[in-house]
């Protein structure tokens, strides 16, 4: 059995007399983990504590399979880290500083700067890698950020706000290289971002954080697929016998008024069955949807929901 990307075993990260990160809990195997929650909900310190920046306070988690108390030098070798603010040094030009982050990773000099011009090529600064990186505009400092996460090949590659402040131009190319990487296979990633778009186009699984809580985990296209039966209805008439005769199919229904209603149908019954039904009872459906489950419903039960932690 594979090991789990990520492994949550009761951690709790505290700060002062608050608990950041309440007793997180949960396996994670996905190639492409999307980390979603408010401000304050505590992703940003998860990323953290995973990277070794905070101890926790209690219970622990695992990388890949490695436990992340007394790793760091494991995982500066092994983890990339796209952070979501800027820290680069007052005239320093890309390539040296994405060489000198790869060799703060593990590298030797000289490779160093081999896959230092690489990453840079690959996130598009080729010709401007001898620029310093202040002179940048925001785009190309977030392709400087992703280059240096990416430059050592880690095995697992952190992106905090990966498209934070990005025009539509400059934001589609990063999203182009982030499914790019995806893509490869040879890269985990874990996609922290406020934006529902961007975990949407990129990642297989999410995690949604609330309140330091683990507030709901999935994988995307298996909510869908559980709900691929889920149809939306506006039906006009008496809906009395409608319904009556629906639950007796097997559907599952709930009624909004006006004439709408949801409804989920068993295998076995079809679209022709909802308009053999209605012509019995001489009802007139003016709408029929199917309804894909999307991440932004996903995310507003996670918000709504009694979460105590998973």
């Amino acid at each position: 059995m594979n090991e789990p990307v990520i492994e949550l075993l009761g951690l709790t990260v505290r700060f002062g007399r608050r608990d950041v990160l309440k007793r997180l809990t949960g396996r994670f195997e996905s190639r492409s983990i999307g980390l979603l929650g408010p401000n304050g909900a505590g992703k940003t310190t998860l990323i953290h504590t995973l990277l070794g920046f905070h101890a926790p306070s209690a219970g622990t988690a695992k990388l890949l399979g490695r436990e992340i108390r007394g790793e760091t030098r494991w995982i500066r070798r092994h983890i990339g880290y796209m952070p979501e603010n800027e820290a680069f040094i007052a005239g320093m030009t890309a390539v040296r500083l994405v060489r000198m982050m790869a060799e703060l990773s593990g590298l030797p000099p000289k490779a160093a700067l081999e896959r230092a011009h690489e990453a840079l090529f690959y996130v598009g600064l080729g010709e401007a890698r001898y620029r310093t990186v202040e002179s940048f505009s925001l785009g190309m400092k977030q392709q400087v950020k992703l280059a240096q996460a990416i430059v050592h090949g880690p095995q697992l590659l952190f992106l905090d706000e990966p498209t934070n402040g990005l025009d539509p131009p400059h934001r589609q190319r990063m999203i182009r290289l982030v499914n790019e990487i995806r893509e490869s296979g040879t890269i985990t990633l874990v996609l922290s971002s406020h934006l529902l778009r961007d975990v949407e186009e990129c990642c297989e699984d999410v995690l949604v954080l609330r309140d330091g809580h683990l507030a709901a985990a999935c994988n995307l296209e298996e909510e869908r697929r559980a709900n691929k039966r889920l149809i939306e209805l506006e039906a006009l008439g008496d809906r009395s016998g409608f319904e009556a005769d629906l639950l007796e199919l097997g559907c599952e229904i709930a009624t909004h008024g006006n004439g709408r209603l949801k409804t989920v149908l068993p295998e076995e019954v079809g679209v022709r069955d909802l308009y053999r039904i209605a012509a019995r009872h001489d009802v007139r459906l003016r709408r029929v949807d199917f309804k894909r489950d999307s991440l932004e419903d996903i995310f507003l039960r996670a918000m709504e929901g009694d979460h105590g932690g998973l």
